[in-house]
């Protein structure tokens, strides 16, 4: 199969679909790789790299889009992108189709074959999910403790504090692979830590890992707004997979919470789980909102590009090649290529997403 890797040019992103280790793979599998010329680069990766990996480097995206079977992204394609996608193309990136109809739309007039890192299962799991997951979750809480500075906004408290000073509040909602990332992060700061999800196996797992600054709470609207109260640091990390989040804190909520204290919307990407969110870029990550700063970048793991495009190689590669190798009706038998397929000839495939816009559901099985 040929194999197009374009340039990410979503803004402020700096990932690419794949590293030159990853091309050498698909090569070495029998498959034929487009790279259009320096989309690694901000990434780490020269181009010589990836000629070296005996990938086809070409100068612009327009004939990566025409020359490839198959395009392996990082993020959803924009609008100036959906001229080059190409009638039953298959697509295997970050889709998050829920929060965008018009990309649904798209999609399914030009028949893409469109397979979502988001929705890929393996019983309980998330694999393509969990990498970036868990960097975004890290991330969540530096970057909250970043925004407390009275310089960008916040109450002016450090996270966690010091001898002689109270120690501050970190709510976590969602206690998944990005919730924990961020629990870990935060009480290691010194926070005071409170974890809300209604999974309650999960949060008996938690209680037995995480350290004693840690304190684990089954999630209702009772717990949730008694907690915001006194957090200094509200991070949602919520995730149904392929639907839109639910909107656990109303702008009413709002009013309860301490001025200068910051939500951080790790789930804006499925249309964030704040009432108040609407998505923000790297360049411009927060704004204020009630006296509250709303930090909702919505590719959070692009301010690290290195980091996680290695990461998220890992975890997609082994995908990459058994797509490529397969033909599509074998392939779409397999449960977990089924649980990724999000459109396929022209109707939505994950019941998720036809729901979030009201569309026709067409399972293909």
């Amino acid at each position: 199969m040929i194999i197009g890797i374009p340039k990410e040019i979503k803004t402020d992103e700096f990932r690419v679909g794949m590293t030159p280790s990853g091309v050498l793979e698909c090569v070495k599998a029998g498959h034929t790789v487009l790279v259009e010329l320096g989309s690694g680069i901000a990434s780490g990766f020269e181009d010589a790299q990836y000629v070296d990996a005996g990938a086809v480097i070409l100068t612009n995206a327009d004939d990566i889009y025409a020359g490839a079977e198959m395009i392996v992204k990082v993020k959803e394609p924009i609008a100036i992108e959906y001229d080059r996608l190409k009638e039953s193309q298959i697509l295997f990136t970050y889709l998050h189709l829920a929060a965008d109809k018009r990309l649904t739309e798209i999609l399914c007039e030009k028949k893409i074959t469109a397979l979502a890192y988001e929705t890929l299962r393996i019983g309980r799991r998330l694999p393509l999910l969990e990498p970036m997951s868990e960097i975004a979750g890290r991330m969540a809480t530096l970057f909250g403790a970043v925004h407390l500075g009275r310089y960008n906004g916040g109450s002016g408290r450090l996270l966690g504090g010091t001898v002689g000073t109270e120690r501050n509040r970190v709510v976590i909602l969602g206690a998944g692979v990005a919730g924990k990332s961020a629990a870990d992060a935060a009480a290691g700061l010194g926070a005071e830590v409170v974890m809300l999800d209604i999974n309650i196996e999960r949060l008996t797992y938690l209680r037995d890992v995480m350290p004693s600054n840690v304190t684990m709470l089954y999630s209702t609207y009772d717990s949730i707004l008694d907690n915001i109260k006194l957090a200094d640091l509200i991070i949602g990390t919520v995730l149904l997979p392929g639907a839109k989040a639910p909107k656990l804190i109303t702008g009413d909520m709002l009013n309860v919470m301490k001025k200068g204290s910051v939500l951080v919307d790790v789930s804006i990407d499925q249309g964030g789980c704040f009432e108040t969110s609407h998505a923000t870029t790297h360049s411009h990550p927060t704004f204020d909102m009630a006296g509250i700063v709303h930090y909702c970048v919505a590719n959070m793991p692009g301010m690290y590009p290195r980091t996680s495009t290695v990461a998220l190689t890992n975890a997609t590669l082994p995908y990459v090649i058994k797509i490529a190798s397969t033909p599509l009706n074998t392939l779409l038998k397999d449960e977990i290529y089924l649980s990724s397929l999000n459109t396929y000839d022209g109707y939505v495939t994950n019941e998720a997403v036809a729901q979030a816009h009201s569309i026709s559901f067409g399972a293909i099985l």
